[in-house]
């Protein structure tokens, strides 16, 4: 029998209406009408609710998945608020690297006890994909579906959608994959720089607002551009003149596309190569751990096109 560890950070998978309170990683896998064929290990994670989740938080819950693995567990489930939960994933695929062994993610969008709730159904299908030596890497499990780290994207307020969909998972038939995981990138070295800016651009957008997130301690900004990553030209100066004091800035795109052509490439700013904004932000926290810059930065997200 697979070993998985059940690390539960609480948010609304663990909610519950009748007595009102919050169920603790146990009260969770006896609420299970169909406990999966698994020795689940559970631990109860102190976190902040998923819209206010912090990067230590974040790096917190990665180690530990990585960890689990490390120790011998063949699977960890992370319950997490769907809020914040693609980024919490993707940092813990980084923090990861090439530790063997499937790291799943999956939450809620109704109370635990609430009748026809997805919780129940999202944390049996993600122990059957822990213990399923098919999944191997981070995903994240919702509504039946497997998502690449990489990929997971929050795109409502109870759907996760990614291109391609990795597998599919249900009760009765276990796993199926349906596309290749995307290859492992360099895992995180060091503690991830948290101090990085996402700022969304949009047309007569002023050069100082750039400024205003460096000046406060920013060491690192990740532009959202527009489908093929071009932003405003007003901007072009001001990013010539951070890569040129070692702020990396990063064009990602607003559609889920795969390249860009963005013109602003040519004053110094770095592709996202088809990472989403968020990821992004993500993926240059990384980079920048251990005090990098641009060329580590660039250096980076130049893996991602191999």
């Amino acid at each position: 029998m697979k070993r998985v560890l059940l690390v539960a950070t609480g948010d609304t998978m663990a909610y519950l209406s009748n007595p009102p309170g919050v169920a603790t990683g146990a009260q969770l896998l006896r609420g299970i009408a169909d406990v999966p064929s698994a020795d689940v290990v559970v631990e109860d994670v102190l976190a902040e609710p998923s819209w206010d989740t912090s990067p230590g938080t974040m790096l917190t819950i990665a180690r530990r998945a990585r960890s689990a693995l490390a120790e011998g567990f063949d699977g960890v489930v992370v319950t997490h608020g769907v809020d914040t939960l693609e980024e919490t994933a993707f940092l813990t695929e980084l923090v990861a690297g090439s530790t063997q062994g499937a790291i799943v993610f999956t939450g809620a969008t109704q109370r635990f006890d609430e009748p026809g709730s997805d919780g129940p159904d999202n944390l049996a299908t993600a122990i059957i994909a822990a213990a399923d030596p098919a999944v191997n890497g981070t995903v994240v499990c919702f509504a039946n579906e497997l998502h690449a780290a990489r990929w997971a994207t929050l795109a409502t307020t109870s759907c996760f959608v990614s291109d391609p969909v990795l597998g599919r998972v249900s009760r009765s038939g276990g796993v199926t994959m349906l596309a290749p995981a995307p290859p492992r990138l360099p895992e995180v070295d060091g503690v991830p720089e948290t101090d990085v800016a996402l700022i969304k651009t949009y047309p007569g957008m002023p050069p100082s607002l750039l400024t205003a997130v460096t000046d406060a301690g920013a060491r690192g900004i990740v532009l959202e551009g527009t489908g093929s990553g071009n932003v405003p030209v007003e901007l072009f100066i001001t990013i010539s003149e951070l890569t040129e004091w070692d702020i990396p800035v990063v064009i990602a795109s607003r559609a889920r596309t795969p390249g860009m052509t963005s013109l602003a490439e040519k004053v110094g700013a770095i592709s996202a190569n088809g990472l989403r904004p968020g990821h992004a932000r993500v993926a240059l926290m990384a980079a920048l751990a251990q005090g990098g810059g641009v060329n580590s930065a660039r250096d980076w997200f130049g893996h991602l096109l191999g």
